[in-house]
């Protein structure tokens, strides 16, 4: 019998299919293990923003984890969305009572549109109950500003933040450069050693979903037994390639292509 990774998703679902667990689920297909989820939170969404948003009572999020840990298990775990200091103490509890060794934790805060997708009293939960279990953490360069209650604008700023957060007692790190100047310059530490994973840039309002993209990728890579190092390369290229051959959808941000390794869609 063939033996398939698993891998997976504690976050939001985006009713656009640009994000989120709709996002996950596609990484994972396309990179090769089997994708699970535990919804935490529904939005209404499309590529123009978040229009409504509902979140789940954190006893059905922690039963999603039970079912799918009782039955299927999971060689990595990735959280995006979600939404409250309760949603973040059940995931943090499950995290600790399954022993989730290799953990991404995605610290979304806000859509691709500027909607807000974490409550503002969470962050301190995030903080002291997650990021110290998780394998990585992957903030983008105004999501590390926040958990470091600092600006972090410049690639030494990132350089910086991506040590604190190691600091703050995740095992490593990666802060993304999408929004730096010129080239996407991410920042990996692992406690040890400081890496930079650099790509040229490329032209395109279709980015939606890259940072849920880039999380799922690295928590694919831990789930084959890469190294973390190993699953951040591949998390970047694949990332990379997929705004590459991004396509238009809808009136806003359009997602990235995340089968564009396997046939041209458009």
């Amino acid at each position: 019998m063939i033996s398939v990774k698993r891998v997976m998703t504690i976050a939001g679902s985006d009713s656009g299919g640009g994000a989120g667990i709709q996002a996950d689920l596609k990484t994972f297909a396309a990179l090769g293990v089997y994708g699970t989820s535990a919804i935490t939170a529904i939005t209404a969404q499309n590529t123009l923003g978040v229009t409504s948003v509902l979140e789940l009572p954190p006893d059905l999020v922690g039963a999603q984890i039970d079912a799918i840990i009782f039955d299927i298990g999971a060689d990595a775990v990735k959280t995006g969305m979600l939404a409250n200091s309760l949603i973040i103490k059940a995931v943090a509890d499950k995290a600790s009572e399954y022993s989730f060794f290799n953990l991404v934790v995605d610290p979304v805060m806000v859509a691709k549109g500027g909607d807000r997708l974490l409550q503002a009293a969470a962050v301190e939960a995030l903080r002291n109950l997650l990021i110290p279990l998780a394998m990585v953490v992957t903030p983008n360069l105004p999501e590390a500003a926040v958990l470091l209650d600092r600006d972090v604008e410049s690639l030494e700023d990132a350089r910086k933040a991506a040590r604190d957060i190691v600091a703050m007692g995740a095992k490593s790190a990666v802060v993304k450069g999408g929004h730096l100047q010129g080239d996407a310059v991410d920042v990996f530490y692992d406690g040890c050693e400081l890496r930079e994973f650099a790509a040229v840039r490329v032209d395109t309002a279709n980015t939606h979903g890259t940072g849920c993209t880039f999380a799922s990728a690295i928590a694919a890579g831990l789930a084959q037994d890469m190294t973390v190092e190993e699953a951040v390369a591949r998390a970047k290229e694949y990332v990379t390639e997929a705004i590459r051959n991004n396509f238009a959808m809808g009136k806003g941000h359009g997602p990235l292509n995340h089968f564009y390794g396997f046939h041209k869609m458009w």
